[in-house]
C-alpha cells in the first residue's frame, strides 16, 4: 500500500491551509469493465500563496487545472496525490481522470452476478477510499457539499446521497454498438465528509415507502437489492424497523432526521455489515435471507439497521475532526442501536445479545497486546484501519452504557440532544460532548473520561462475603483489580443481584445498584441479609468489567446455569465461565462439560451462537494436545445428541446441527452428516436448504469425507455468488497437502480474486481438522507478510494476514516462529505488526490454557 497513507500531522497542516466549499463530480460509467471516467470540480479557500495536495487514486489523469492554469499531470500526480501550489484566497480545481473499478469492496466495487450476468456497482469509502472515485481532500474535517452527475446505462437505477432525479436519456456508441444511456444530475448534498458520500448503480430492484419526520417533513424511503435475490428481500419488515428507529431516535435525540431521504441498499460482496452513507446506507447481502437463518442473525440485522440509522446523527450530522475520535461515531451508534432495539422493537432482549456478543468481543480485544484507549492514538490512515475493532465498537458502547447509568439516562439523552443542536454539520472532539453531558447531569466528567476513555485495559471485580453461623451476611465488599500493564482502577455503577433456587428455577430475590471505586468498596446495605445461593456482580450488565463468582455462587451457577430465569443474568454467567477458561483459571475440559450440559436449554439465540463458537475453540485449541481428538469427538457426539433432542424446527436445532457439522471427527460423524445432506436421514422440522446443505458439505470437506468433484457439482447446482463463497471455503478446507497448497497459491499468487472469495477460502484453509498439514505453511506464511501488505489493498491484506495465520495449530512452533518474525521485522508497518502481535497473543493464550487443562 505504498503512497496511499496520510498522517494526522499532514491532515492538520492541510486543514490549516485550506477549507473546502463544494465538489461537482461527473462520473461516466459507460467506459467498460475496467475504468470509469471521473471529472471533479473542487472549490476551496486557502491561505494565499500556500501549497497543499489533493488525494486521488487513478489509472490515468488527463487534465489538472487550478484557477484556469493547466498543470502537467506527469509532474503533479504521484503517490496518490496531486501537488497544488500558488494557491489563491478562492480556488477552483479541475481534475479529469480515469479511475479503476475494484473487486475488493473498497472504492467503487464492480460485481457481475453469475446468475444472470448483470453488473452491479456500489461505493465504499470509509476510511480513505472516496479518492478511488474522485479527486478529494480525504479527511473528515474538510466538509463540503457534493453534487454528483452520473452517466450510466439507461436501464440502471442510480442512487446517491441526494434524492434520485429523473434521468436524461440519450444514445451512446460503444465498442459493442449503440446502447441507450442516461445522465442523472443530483442536487448538492448538505456539508458532509467525503467518506459518507455514495454511489450505487445497476439494475437493482427497488420498492418505496415514506414516513413523516418529527419536523413534519415527509421522508421518502427506499429498499434496493439485486434481481436474483429480490424474491428473498423482506422490504416491508425493513421499513417497519426503520420507522420504529426514526420515531425512537427523533424523540430521544431531540433533533429531526437531517437528510432529504433514506435509502437502504443490499449490495453484493460487501466487507462489513453496513455503511452509514448519508441517506444511502449500504448493507451486506448476508441480511437477505435466501435460506433459514437463526434468530441471532435476524436480531443482528435489526441492530445493524438501527446502528446505521443512528449514524445519520452520530457521524453524519456531527462528525469527528480526526479518526482518534472514531468512537464518537461507532461507540455511540452501537449503544444507541442496542437501546433502540430493546425499547422500540420486538427484540426486547437486545442487551442480552450485547452482553453475549459485543462485550465478549470487547473483553477479548482489551486483553490483546494491541489494546488501546477508546480515544485512540491515530497517527495515520493505517492506524485507523486496524482500529475498527472491539474497543472502538463494543467497549465504547459498553462504557457509554456505564456513563448513561452514571449520569442518569434522561440527563444523558438531554446532553446528546444539546450536542447535536450545537454542532450540527460540524466536526467535534471528545471535550465537546463532555461539556454538554456535564451541563445536563451536573456531574464532573473529566476524571471519569480520563479513566474510562483515555486508558486501556479491563478491570476484574470480585465479591468478598462474610457470614455468621445462620448464614446472615456480616460483611459484603467488592474488590477491583487491574492488569499490571494497565493498572487503572475505575469508578463503576454496578448492579448486585441475589439469586435463590425456587423449585427448578434460580430467580433474582434481591437487587441493589451501587457506585464502587478503588481497590475495595464496602457495601453496607447488604449486611444483615441472608446469603443467597448465588451472588452475581454486575447484574443487569451496567458495568464494563470481568467478574468473578465466589466459590458457593460458582458451584450453584455451574449446577444450575440453565435454570437461571433471567436471560441477561445467564449470559453474564456464561461469559464469566468462558472468561475464566480463556484466562487459564479453569480447565477447558470443564468448560466443555458445562456447555454440553446446559446449552440445550438456552433460549437466547445469540448466547447459543457465541457459546457454541467458544466451545469449538476450547475443544480445538485450549484442551491439552494429548486429549484434543477425544475432546473434539466428545463435543461432536454431544452436539449431535443435543440436536436430536432439540425442538422440531427450532433455532437451537439449526445451530446445533451447524456446529456439529463444523466439528466432525469420526467416519460415523461424517456418515450422519452425509445422510442428512442427502435426505437419507432426517430430523423433524430441519429443512436442508441451500445454505445448510453447503454448511454440511463444508463439514464433510474438512475431514476429507468428500472431494473436489462433489464441491464442483454443488456449485453447478447453486451457481450463485453465495455458492461460490461456500465452494471456495470447502475446497480450501480439504485436509490434504495438495488441496491446502492449491488454496494457498490461489490466494497468494492470484491478486484478482474478489474480497468475499478471499475471506471464504482463508476460513476453510485454517479449519482445525487440517492441522496435520498446516505446519508446512508456517514458513510460507511469514514469507508472504511484507509482500502482501505492500502489494494488496488494506482489506485484502487484512484478510490474508489474519485469515491465513494457522492459529488452529496452537503450538510452540507457531508461537516461536511468530516471535522470531516480530523480532526480525522491527521496521515493518506498525499496522502489520499489530495484526501479527494479535495473532501471537491468540496462540500464547491457547498454550496457557493447554497447560491449565493438563493439570486436571
Amino acid at each position: 500500500m505504498p503512497g496511499e497513507n496520510l498522517t494526522r500531522t499532514e491532515a492538520q497542516e492541510r486543514r490549516a491551509v485550506i477549507d473546502t466549499q463544494s465538489y461537482q463530480v461527473s462520473l461516466d460509467l459507460t467506459k467498460g469493465a475496467e475504468v470509469f471516467g471521473s471529472r471533479s470540480v473542487v472549490r476551496f479557500t486557502a491561505t494565499p500563496g500556500g501549497a497543499t495536495f489533493i488525494d486521488l487514486i487513478a489509472k490515468e489523469v488527463r487534465e489538472i487545472s487550478l484557477n484556469g492554469e493547466q498543470i502537467d499531470p506527469s509532474e503533479a500526480f504521484a503517490d496518490s496525490r496531486i501537488a497544488l501550489s500558488g494557491l489563491q484566497a478562492e480556488n477552483v480545481l479541475i481534475v479529469d481522470a480515469d479511475c479503476l473499478y475494484t473487486n475488493t469492496g473498497e472504492g467503487l466495487h464492480r460485481f457481475v452476478d453469475p446468475v444472470d450476468g448483470e453488473v452491479y456497482l456500489y461505493s465504499q469509502f470509509e476510511v480513505p477510499d472516496s479518492r478511488r472515485m474522485f479527486a478529494v481532500f480525504e479527511q473528515p474535517d474538510l466538509k463540503a457539499t457534493f453534487q454528483f452527475t452520473v452517466t450510466a446505462p439507461a436501464a440502471w437505477k442510480v442512487v446517491s446521497n441526494s434524492p434520485t432525479p429523473e434521468p436524461i436519456v440519450h444514445d451512446a456508441s460503444t465498442d459493442s454498438g449503440t446502447q441507450q444511456t442516461a445522465t442523472w444530475g443530483f442536487e448538492p448534498t448538505p456539508r458532509i465528509s467525503s467518506y459518507i458520500t455514495a454511489l450505487i448503480a445497476g439494475p437493482y430492484e427497488a420498492t418505496f415507502s415514506e414516513l413523516t419526520s418529527a419536523s413534519g417533513r415527509v421522508i421518502p424511503l427506499g429498499v434496493y437489492g439485486r434481481k436474483s435475490l429480490w424474491a428473498h428481500l423482506d422490504a416491508d419488515y425493513i421499513f417497519d424497523k426503520t420507522r420504529e428507529g426514526f420515531a425512537y431516535f427523533e424523540s430521544k435525540f431531540g433533533v429531526p432526521y437531517p437528510f432529504a431521504k433514506y435509502d437502504q441498499l443490499f449490495v453484493p460482496e460487501f466487507n462489513a455489515g453496513a455503511m452509514e452513507n448519508a441517506g444511502a446506507v449500504t448493507f451486506t447481502e448476508t441480511y437477505v435471507f435466501r435460506s433459514k437463518v437463526t434468530d441471532a442473525v435476524k436480531e443482528r440485522r435489526v441492530v445493524t439497521i438501527l446502528h446505521e440509522l443512528a449514524h445519520m446523527w452520530f457521524g453524519d450530522l456531527v462528525t469527528m475532526k480526526w479518526w482518534n475520535d472514531l468512537w464518537l461515531n461507532e461507540s455511540f451508534a452501537e449503544w444507541a442501536s442496542t437501546i433502540a432495539t430493546a425499547e422500540a422493537t420486538e427484540w426486547t432482549e437486545a442487551w442480552t445479545t450485547f452482553a453475549a456478543m459485543e462485550k465478549t468481543w470487547a473483553y477479548r480485544q482489551d486483553q490483546l497486546p494491541s489494546t488501546h484507549p477508546i480515544v485512540a492514538e491515530i497517527n495515520d490512515l493505517q492506524d485507523v484501519q486496524v482500529n475498527f475493532d472491539g474497543i472502538t465498537y463494543a467497549k465504547g458502547g459498553s462504557v457509554l452504557k456505564q456513563l448513561a447509568a452514571w449520569v442518569g439516562i434522561e440527563a444523558f439523552f438531554a446532553g446528546v440532544s444539546q450536542y447535536f443542536q450545537k454542532h450540527s454539520w460540524g466536526n467535534t472532539e471528545l471535550s465537546d460532548l463532555l461539556t454538554e453531558l456535564e451541563a445536563t447531569s451536573g456531574r464532573e466528567l473529566s476524571t471519569w473520561a480520563k479513566k474510562w476513555l483515555e486508558t486501556a485495559g479491563v478491570n476484574t471485580l470480585a465479591p468478598v462475603i462474610a457470614e455468621d453461623a445462620a448464614g446472615v451476611i456480616t460483611r459484603f465488599a467488592v474488590t477491583q483489580t487491574a492488569p499490571a500493564d494497565y493498572p487503572t482502577i475505575r469508578p463503576h455503577r454496578l448492579g448486585i443481584g441475589f439469586y435463590n433456587l425456587d423449585g427448578e428455577a434460580l430467580v433474582r430475590t434481591h437487587y441493589v445498584e451501587v457506585d464502587i471505586d478503588g481497590d475495595r468498596t464496602e457495601i453496607p446495605e447488604l449486611q444483615g441479609l441472608q446469603r443467597p445461593d448465588m451472588v452475581l456482580l454486575n447484574d443487569k450488565d451496567l458495568a464494563y468489567s470481568k467478574i468473578r463468582l465466589d466459590d458457593r455462587s460458582l458451584a450453584t451457577a455451574i449446577e444450575h446455569l440453565s435454570d437461571i430465569s433471567d436471560p441477561l443474568a445467564r449470559s453474564l454467567v456464561w461469559g464469566a465461565a468462558w472468561d475464566q477458561t480463556r484466562d487459564a483459571e479453569s480447565p477447558a475440559s470443564a468448560y466443555i462439560d458445562l456447555v454440553l450440559g446446559n446449552i440445550g436449554r438456552e433460549t437466547e439465540s445469540t448466547t447459543v451462537r457465541t457459546t457454541l463458537s467458544q466451545l469449538l475453540l476450547a475443544a480445538s485449541s485450549y484442551v491439552t494436545p494429548e486429549n484434543r481428538t477425544a475432546a473434539r469427538e466428545k463435543v461432536a457426539d454431544g452436539l449431535w445428541a443435543l440436536a436430536q433432542q432439540a425442538e422440531s424446527g427450532s433455532d437451537s436445532q439449526l445451530q446445533l446441527v451447524t456446529a456439529f457439522a463444523n466439528t466432525l471427527v469420526t467416519p460415523e460423524h461424517a456418515g450422519v452428516v452425509g445422510r442428512l445432506r442427502s435426505g437419507e436421514e432426517t430430523l423433524p422440522g430441519l429443512d436442508i436448504d441451500a445454505d445448510l446443505s453447503w454448511q454440511l458439505l463444508n463439514g464433510l470437506a474438512a475431514i476429507g469425507a468428500t472431494d473436489a468433484a462433489a464441491i464442483d457439482a454443488a456449485l453447478a447446482a447453486d451457481n450463485t455468488s453465495k455458492g461460490a463463497e461456500f465452494a471456495a471455503q470447502a475446497r480450501a478446507a480439504l485436509p490434504t497437502a495438495e488441496a491446502k497448497q492449491a488454496a494457498w497459491s490461489s490466494l497468494i499468487d492470484n491478486a484478482d480474486l474478489p474480497n468475499t472469495i478471499v475471506r471464504s477460502a482463508a476460513l476453510g484453509f485454517v479449519h482445525p481438522s487440517g492441522v496435520e498439514v498446516l505446519g508446512d505453511f508456517i514458513p510460507k506464511y511469514f514469507d508472504m507478510l511484507v509482500p502482501i501488505w505492500e502489494g494488496r489493498t488494506y482489506q485484502i491484506a487484512d484478510y490474508l494476514v489474519v485469515g491465513l495465520y494457522p492459529r488452529s495449530l496452537a503450538s510452540v512452533e507457531l508461537r516461536d516462529a511468530t516471535r522470531a518474525w516480530l523480532s526480525s521485522h522491527q521496521d515493518a508497518s506498525p499496522a502489520l505488526r499489530r495484526l501479527v502481535h494479535e495473532n501471537l497473543a491468540d496462540v500464547e493464550r491457547a498454550l496457557a490454557a493447554q497447560s491449565r487443562d493438563a493439570e486436571d
